[in-house]
């Protein structure tokens, strides 16, 4: 089986058609939160991901964009556009949003395999060096866990003791490029996608990943998209500046 994992669209419908136009053939789709928050396109993106179906965990933009949780701890940045996108969501999609489930989900039809948004021990957990990947690791009771976020792709192991920084390595920064994980049978992993909508790991395209549940392996890639098309709309929907101008370097 092959599942599509992706996370932290953030209203970015360009990245999201880019990662799908990209995308091989696949059976099931993960995706791991933050549908909404930032980005200009919350509805196309609502949309498209209920088109494609699937499991589905809230983030924490679902949360504040959504109602269900409020804009506390947000910057000035990320408060102001959950206040336009809860306001530019139509009722359904609205009303879709603030439905999303809670992390940890369990994958049904796929053993051993829990989906969050930020840690499996916190929803909001950040989870960015291998410290912060310790105490979920080590209380995880499965091989795999999938999680956003952070956005930043790549993820975490540990066997034995052995922690490891999972980081894949890519020869350009403007081509659509993917690199294999193989994932081994004692470790236990955390892996993250990367963001489709907004990357802060230096790289600009957008991320998405693959898993092959025969194989054991995660496949990593990043897609370029119409970064234009994107900040213009950010633009014109009067949503700060620094939304639309921190896509061009993934930040």
């Amino acid at each position: 089986m092959k599942i599509l994992l992706i996370s932290d669209i953030h209203g970015s419908i360009e990245g999201l058609d880019a990662c799908m136009a990209a995308a091989p053939s696949v059976d099931k789709v993960f995706n791991l939160g933050d549908i909404v928050g930032y980005g200009a396109s919350p509805n196309e993106v609502v949309n498209k991901s209920r088109e494609l179906g699937g499991l589905y965990v809230r983030g924490n933009h679902d949360k504040a964009c959504s109602g269900v949780d409020s804009t506390d701890g947000f910057n000035m940045m990320a408060a102001l556009a959950a206040y336009w996108t809860q306001k530019n969501l139509n009722a359904e999609n609205l009303a879709w949003v603030k439905a999303l489930p809670k992390g940890p989900v369990m994958a049904r039809g796929v053993e051993n395999v829990h989906c969050v948004h930020g840690s499996p021990l916190d929803e909001d957990e950040y989870i960015i060096i291998v410290r912060d990947a310790y105490e979920p690791l080590r209380q995880s009771t499965v091989p795999v866990t999938f999680f956003g976020h952070t956005h930043m792709q790549g993820g975490f192991a540990v066997e034995n003791d052995q922690w490891a920084t999972l980081r894949p390595g890519y020869q350009t920064k403007d081509k659509l490029e993917n690199v294999e994980l193989q994932l081994e049978a004692n470790s236990k992993y955390l892996i993250n996608p990367g963001s489709v909508g907004q990357p802060r790991d230096g790289d600009w395209r957008a991320a998405f990943a693959v898993f092959d549940t025969e194989k054991f392996i995660v496949t990593f890639y990043r897609v370029p998209y119409d970064v234009k098309t994107a900040q213009k709309k950010i633009m014109d929907a009067g949503l700060p500046d620094r939304l639309a101008t921190r896509l061009t370097d993934g930040r």
